[in-house]
Formats: structure tokens, sequence, C-alpha cells
């Protein structure tokens, strides 16, 4: 029996990628696990690997094709022998759900779905009472329940395109916005479309034009909803670095020449494990804003800004308080390398709790970084630069840098902020709670 090949869903934000290229012909034996194509997402170029073996018999999109959308047929798998369709099998029919009986339905009242389940308000209640009503039960995933919440959505009106007819996240995502039904509801914030007349833009300059990438468009889209929507809220301070580097020095040169012991750590690499220890000191800043609740994380889960070919990815160091400068100091370079050359996992650079990005090679001074959601921190590093500083009532010169850190004010107080930039500047002048 045929089956088909879809576009995956290879990012938590892909609704649609680009088909780079095919690496299998038709005609060709394909085994699971085999790479068959390569797919250009919002955050970076990915294999898609086969999940089942056979022969690809065709190919519906073809290479170069953009804007394919996630669980879109691409090609179609057969058996050997078996003759090959013209078109894509349907895809199945979710199974029905066993009715509810009509005691049980009774016996919550639609007025008390809200206070019963804790589940939701507004439309998402009311849809799930007509749900029970009907005798049906409305399979949906928690962050689409509370993001239907949020945008006042009816979950019962939505079709799900996940497991089993299972409404997710893009299905919300997708679905037509209705008006919230409460009159105090605050409008939604919107984001203004960009102009796409290019010679209102250019006039009579001249110019040629480059079509964006799906990575760009998705930056664009991405960062132009965080700037718009979350309240940023910026703290500032000066950092010495002279004992850190000094500390730097000391650790390298105890290294081994070569070999499997061998290592060579980064300022990047101090900085990052320094954030880690100063979020399990302040803890409160490891979170993201969830509408009715606050999301407090129980790992420290710290994303790196990387830059890449058009665009840039934030591959993750996984519970960076617990491991040491010589594991982050090899995690990093290999994440690097394979960030660069898009060969990243999605968990690799899916989640985070935390963002870092350093342009402190570049030599700039200070700067300020968008957030990057859903978490509610992320911290700017500039370069180290010898400057005058006051130290017992004379002058001297340190190695100084300028940090800042970015806050999503609806979670993070500024007074909370200032706390963790203050211990932050202590951990990095105090390097050695860095080894412990």
């Amino acid at each position: 029996m045929s089956t088909n090949i879809l576009m995956p869903a290879l990012s938590p934000t892909m609704t649609e990628g680009k088909l780079l290229r095919w690496l299998k012909k038709e005609g060709e034996a394909v085994s699971a696990g085999d790479v068959v194509a390569e797919i250009e997402t919002d955050k970076a170029t990915m294999e898609v690997e086969a999940v089942d073996e056979g022969i690809l018999g065709r190919i519906l999109v073809q290479e170069g094709t953009d804007a394919v959308s996630v669980n879109t047929p691409i090609a179609i798998l057969v058996t050997e022998g078996e003759a090959v369709p013209d078109a894509p099998s349907p895809p199945a029919t979710p199974p029905t759900p066993a009715p509810v009986t009509a005691p049980a339905a009774a016996a919550i009242p639609a007025t008390t779905m809200p206070a019963a389940t804790g589940q939701g308000t507004g439309q998402e209640a009311r849809g799930q009472a007509r749900g029970q009503a009907r005798g049906q039960r409305i399979f949906a995933s928690p962050l689409a329940r509370r993001i239907a919440s949020q945008k006042g959505i009816d979950l019962s009106a939505l079709n799900g395109s996940g497991p089993n007819g299972r409404i997710v996240r893009r299905d919300v995502e997708q679905a037509t916005i209705q008006p919230a039904a409460s009159p105090a509801a605050p409008p939604t914030a919107t984001v203004p479309a960009p102009v796409q007349d290019i010679a209102a833009i250019a006039g009579d300059t001249p110019h040629h034009t480059v079509a964006n990438s799906t990575m760009r468009k998705v930056i664009a889209r991405r960062l132009s909803e965080a700037k718009s929507t979350i309240p940023h809220f910026y703290v500032e301070v000066d950092v010495e670095l002279d004992a850190l580097l000094a500390l730097r020095t000391q650790l390298n040169a105890a290294s081994p020449a070569d070999g499997p012991g061998a290592y060579k750590i980064s300022v990047n690499d101090m900085l990052i494990k320094a954030a880690a220890v100063t979020l399990r000191r302040v803890p409160d800043v490891n979170v993201s804003f969830a509408g009715d609740m606050t999301v407090h994380y129980d790992t420290i889960d710290i994303s790196m800004a990387v830059s890449i070919p058009d665009g840039l990815i934030t591959p993750i160091v996984r519970q960076a308080d617990h491991k040491s400068l010589g594991q982050i100091s090899a995690e990093t370079r290999d994440l690097i390398k394979r960030a660069r050359a898009g060969k990243l996992k999605p968990h690799e650079f899916q989640g985070g709790t935390f963002s870092i990005s350093n342009m402190g090679m570049m030599g700039v001074k200070a700067f300020s970084a968008i957030i990057n959601p859903p978490q509610a921190a992320i911290l700017a590093i500039a370069a180290g630069e010898a400057r005058p500083v006051v130290k017992d009532g004379g002058i001297s010169i340190a190695t100084v840098m300028t940090v800042t850190l970015s806050v999503d004010h609806r979670v993070v107080d500024g007074a909370l902020a200032a706390q963790w930039v203050s211990v932050f500047r202590s951990v990095v002048e105090n390097p050695l709670s860095l080894l412990v």
C-alpha cells in the first residue's frame, strides 16, 4: 500500500517550508532513516529522514518549491512491485471518540465548566460545554487550549491537524480569531503588514531585490511580534573582566596540548556559566509569561545566538548550571559548528529558558537585544575594553564590558532585573564560583 511522505513540522513555529533538494530519485529504494530531502525551515536547513522503507514512487513537490505547507504530501512511497498512484492517498480519518452517555453529560452543567475543570474561560469553555452536550470530547493539546483561551477562539469550531485529529498549536494560530465575549477584554495588539510595493519603497533609487528566505521571513515576523507585543524593560551594568580573564588563562594553560582531555575555554563559555549560576541564585528570571500564569522552569537551559548565513539560530546548552566549564566549552564548539553547517537536530535549538547574545568579538560597545519568546529575558554582551575606573579613591585601568538585560516587564519587574544584573556582575568579578 502506498504511503505519503509529508512536509514535516521541524520546529514549533514552522507552518511552511521550502523544499531545497531531493537526495533520492524516483525509482530509488528507501530505507527507514535514509535522508531523502533537504528542507529550509524557519530555523535552518534540515534533513528529512524516511520513517518507512520502500520505493520512492513519485515526487509531488519539485526542488526549489517555496511555501509548502506542513503536512502537505511531497512524495509517494510504494512497496516493491506496487503500481505508483497518480495522486497521494487521502489522509486517514481520525477515529470517532466514544460518545459520552447522557447522564454523565448532564452531570456537568455548562455554567460550571470553568470552575469545575480549570481549563479556561470564555468561548473556549463554552465550546467545551457544547462538545459535552453533543456527546463529543474535544481533543486538544494543553498549549492549544491556553492559546485559544487567551485569543477567544472556540475550540469546538476547529479541525485538528495533529495525531488522530488532535487540535494543536498551529490549528489555533491559523484560526480566525473571534471577538472575546467580555466587553472588558483588552484589544489584541496587531503587527502592521509590511509594505509590498517595491516601487513605493525604493522610488527612483537604483536598486535590485533578493527574495527573502523562509528563515528571514520568520525572523522578521517573530521579532516584529516580540517587539510590539512584549513590554521590554532594559537594565544595563558595567562588569570588570580582569579576574575572569586571569582565571581563563590559568585554566587553558593547565589543559593538555591534545587528546581527549584537551580543552580551550572561551570568554563566552565562562559567561554562559556565569548566567546559569546567576539564574540559579535569582530563579524568578528563569520564567515565561503565560497569561493568567507564570511558568517557572526547573532547569536552566541557555540559548546562545549564533549568526549563520541569512539569519541566526539559538542552539541550547541544557542544564548549564550543572556542567563544568570544560563540558560547556566542548558543547558550544560542537553546537556552533553544526549550526553553521545546518546540521542541528530540532531538539538542539527548540526550547531554552534564557538567551545570551554576545557581540563582544565585533567590538560593539553596548546594545539591547530583543527578547526571544516565550522566554522572559535575554542578556546582550558587548566588548571588553580598557577603561579608567575608580578604586580606593584613585583611578586605575581595568578591562570592562557593558551588559544589558532585556526582560519581559509583564513577569519580571525592574527591581528583579536590577538584582539579576547585580548578581551576574558579582559572579563574573569573583569567578571562582564558576568552578564550584
